[in-house]
């Protein structure tokens, strides 16, 4: 019995990685404090990475149940963001 090689079927679907850029940070932490990450430079300066806006949402949960013990569907959604 003769074994013949055969390409793998995922090699011709793959391309070239697309060009990379360098990044302003070199390590990344989480400050313990504030629960946030820390960026740093290969020299160990904090790099500001730009604020990001923060979404908070709230739910107003049914009060009241029906008959067979359920919640109602009486209840509505709301959010900020900033």
């Amino acid at each position: 019995m003769q074994h013949t090689q055969l390409r793998p079927w995922g090699v011709g679907r793959m391309r070239p990685y697309p060009s990379t850029c360098a990044q302003p940070f070199a390590t990344v932490a989480i400050d313990p404090v504030t629960q946030l990450g820390v960026f740093r430079d290969r020299r160990g300066q904090v790099v500001e990475m730009g604020k990001h806006g923060t979404s908070r949402g709230t739910e107003t949960q049914p009060q009241s149940t029906n008959l067979d013990s359920r919640n109602d569907t009486d209840h509505d959604h709301d959010s900020t963001q900033d």
